[in-house]
């Protein structure tokens, strides 16, 4: 029963995923790509837990650790860049139909 359950949520992962590497690769913003990467990293960090917990090795749970801590490092010096390059971007005119 235990090894149907981690197997059934092993493919929920796997979707999940696909959903968000299709908004990923789509995302009509950077914001959205940069919300499909993260999600797609805490996938990757949900998957490396359940194999820990398929093959009962506190192994994968260190690689997780690091795994998330690299992430979150990298997600937070991606919005540090794209902050700065919208600071020194040129703002476009304001549409006068708005006003």
């Amino acid at each position: 029963m235990r090894a149907l359950l981690l197997d059934f949520m092993a493919i929920l992962l796997v979707l999940w995923a696909a959903g968000a590497t299709f908004r990923l690769i789509v995302g009509p913003g950077i914001e959205d790509r940069l919300i499909a990467l993260n999600v797609l990293a805490g996938l990757v960090l949900g998957f490396l837990v359940l194999q820990a917990a398929r093959m009962q090795s506190s192994f994968l749970l260190d690689v997780a650790l690091v795994y998330d801590i690299f992430g979150f490092l990298g997600f937070l010096a991606l919005v540090r860049f794209l902050r700065r390059r919208s600071k020194s971007m040129p703002k476009p005119p304001a549409d006068p139909r708005l006003s």
